[in-house]
């Protein structure tokens, strides 16, 4: 039986179901597990950790909005993550980790052999999480490093934590995706993320929506797209103060070129698009992507939508 996934979202989470994602896990039978705003016992959270640490098939966890709740959560988190060699993506986004917890993450999250993505969206983040986030872009060529990075709605990270990040994105040579939006940036900071863009080699998008941008920033990243070649192919610039004559001038430099490509820059069907990707709408128990002990016929269903999909297609290639 191919791997499959299990998503459940905003649900309490009674033993019989635990022990089933428990069983999923220990038999390698789950390439991704999604307990988005879940509600279980510290004991359950624990039991799933155990069971995630020797699981070699598990590519995406996804315990987004408050599912790791408490300083002994993260710990165990930690502890299951320094023995797991398969995750790829981890979501975290929305739990209250602060930068103390952060810090009991780090060490597990710097050995990790595997993972590409990372989502701290919404996690209570400041300049001292900034830190440690930039031991995981490695500079070029030293090891392998984080390629997708997710720092949404983080406002307690000060403009100096933001220049330490354009630092470590400017010598990088593997972050692609950089989600930044909703948090409060400023012209200044877009102006070192500018020189971040221009220096990277990989960066291929960049969300800066809802920053606090306005014309002028706008003006130094058109003059970036123009006379610098970047990788950049998306910049995302909706809900800032920008004319819209500009984003379109930004939106058909990136898109010179790249007729075949999609670009997501600005524009609320394409915010949900990408609020989509980033945290997979997760399947309620009885849809398809749920498989109960009681029913050994069913098949369980692949279904691996979510930001690190086309990470994990190039890491099996």
């Amino acid at each position: 039986m191919l791997p499959s996934s299990i998503q459940i979202s905003g649900e309490p989470l009674s033993g019989a179901e635990v022990r089933d994602i428990c069983r999923g896990l220990r038999d390698n039978a789950v390439r991704l597990l999604s307990l988005r705003g879940c509600r279980l016992c510290d004991r359950d959270f624990g039991r799933i950790c155990r069971a995630l640490a020797g699981a070699t098939s598990l590519a995406q966890l996804n315990l987004n909005l408050g599912v790791v709740s408490s300083p002994s959560r993260i710990k165990q988190l930690a502890e299951a993550l320094r023995t797991n060699r398969s995750i790829q993506s981890l979501f975290l986004h929305g739990s209250p980790l602060t930068d103390a917890g952060l810090a009991l993450l780090n060490p597990a999250l710097a050995l990790h052999p595997a993972l590409v993505a990372l989502d701290l969206g919404d996690c209570m983040l400041g300049d001292e999480a900034i830190n440690l986030i930039c031991g995981l872009l490695p500079p070029d060529g030293a090891k392998s490093g984080l390629k997708e990075l997710t720092l949404s709605a983080n406002p307690g990270i000060t403009p100096k934590g933001w220049s330490r990040l354009a630092i470590a994105v400017a010598h990088s040579s593997q972050v692609r995706v950089l989600n930044l939006d909703y948090n409060p940036l400023g012209d200044h900071v877009a102006g070192m993320l500018a020189v971040a863009v221009a220096s990277s080699r990989t960066l291929e998008v960049l969300d800066l929506e809802g920053t606090g941008l306005t014309n002028q920033s706008a003006q130094t990243l058109l003059d970036m797209v123009e006379n610098y070649p970047t990788a950049l192919r998306s910049l995302v610039l909706a809900e800032n103060s920008i004319s819209p004559e500009l984003q379109q001038q930004i939106c058909d430099l990136l898109s010179e070129g790249e007729e075949e490509e999609e670009e997501v820059v600005g524009g609320p069907g394409d915010t949900q698009e990408r609020e989509r990707a980033r945290e997979p709408a997760a399947h309620q128990r009885g849809s398809s992507s749920w498989t109960g002990p009681s029913d050994p016929s069913s098949q369980m269903v692949l279904m691996t939508s979510g930001l690190g999909d086309s990470l994990l297609a190039e890491t099996e290639m």
